[in-house]
């Protein structure tokens, strides 16, 4: 059995974490660390665990962790794994985070868009970026994973394809993107309470949210070139879900058939991707509580564009599901172990 620690457990992602690894053929869960709740029963913290763990809350120490553990997962905010993790830890396990800190591969990127210090710069170029369906070969290999985020998971992989086979110019890439309240975190905060959400929609940091150029970077290697895009997100009053809509233009000469044929060849072995048929539209409901990304598209003949859309569970596909994805690759599982969750409904 693999040996799991979990930094961050009482987070809506920790929590998301602690339900699949529970469910997992080979794993157990050896730490749930929580920096509000120590020496408090998890269980306490979330009654749907009631009878199911029986462990307290303990707390960050990274260092002894690592002398119990094979593989810690830091659903944390950004910054606290950076500042934790150093070569003896990894010389002795595997870190997957699901924080930004080692996803984007220019420091000085990082620090502009996030507005702190980097504590490890060192270990960026050896994380491996972990969106398993694009760098599942790296990910095997590595003992550092940046767990990509929820927002970037969705929009790369609807645009990836597309991107890499040159169908579209990405200059005019825009992405307009929708989150459940989940998304924003547990902690308290007056934009997220039930009055302020409740039968609202709004869109929120405007040309400056910081999953904008985690996007840029990912989709620029698939172009082969730096690519800018717009990105705009949208707070949703729904608890889960990612649906993104993205609009670009088409290259001269591209038909229907040859994005379809696109996102066939790219997605035709990939379990958790599921390329829509022709006239059905993703939508959140039919991925919630599920690792599966929904995708289809739409040429617009008369504007000359292509209109691709995603949807994902932000809880699973956009955090836990997918750093136990890259847990299993890392350590040589079936990829679909502990994932294979029917989508729930209603």
């Amino acid at each position: 059995m693999i040996k799991a620690g979990i930094i961050g457990s009482t987070g809506y992602a920790g929590q998301e974490l602690v339900r699949l690894l529970l469910q997992h053929p080979e794993a157990e869960i050896v730490w749930y660390g929580s920096r509000s709740y120590i020496d408090q029963a998890y269980a306490d913290v979330f009654q749907n665990m009631f009878q199911l763990v029986d462990a307290k809350c303990m707390d960050e120490d990274m260092d002894a962790l690592a002398a119990q553990a094979d593989v810690i997962f830091t659903a944390t905010p950004q910054g606290l794994c950076a500042s934790l993790v150093n070569e003896d830890i990894l010389n002795k396990v595997k870190i997957i985070d699901l924080s930004a800190d080692f996803r984007i591969k220019d420091v000085n990127i990082y620090e502009h868009w996030y507005g702190i210090k980097h504590a490890s710069p060192s270990y960026i170029k050896e994380a491996v970026y972990g969106l398993c369906e694009i760098n599942r070969e790296d990910i095997k290999k590595a003992r550092l994973i940046a767990n990509p985020g929820c927002y970037t998971t969705c929009s790369i992989l609807t645009a990836y394809p597309l991107v890499k086979a040159g169908l579209i110019d990405p200059a005019t890439l825009i992405i307009d993107a929708k989150s459940g309240t989940s998304g924003a975190g547990r902690g308290s905060k007056v934009a997220n309470l039930y009055c302020e959400v409740n039968e609202s929609i709004k869109a929120y940091g405007v040309a400056s949210h910081r999953h904008t150029p985690e996007i840029e970077e990912q989709l620029g290697y698939a172009a082969g070139h730096p690519i800018t895009i717009s990105f705009t997100p949208h707070l949703v009053p729904m608890n889960r879900g990612i649906l993104v809509t993205e609009y670009a233009s088409l290259m001269p000469g591209v038909t229907d058939a040859d994005i379809r044929r696109a996102y066939n060849d790219a997605y035709a072995d990939e379990f958790f991707i599921r390329v829509l048929k022709e006239g059905t539209v993703p939508e959140t409901r039919w991925v919630e509580g599920s690792n599966f990304v929904d995708i289809n598209y739409k040429v617009d003949s008369r504007t000359g564009r292509v209109i691709m859309m995603g949807a994902l569970d932000n809880l699973v596909k956009g955090a836990a599901g997918q750093a136990v994805q890259n847990m299993n690759l890392a350590f040589g599982l079936e990829e679909q172990a502990g994932l294979k969750l029917v989508p729930m409904f209603p």
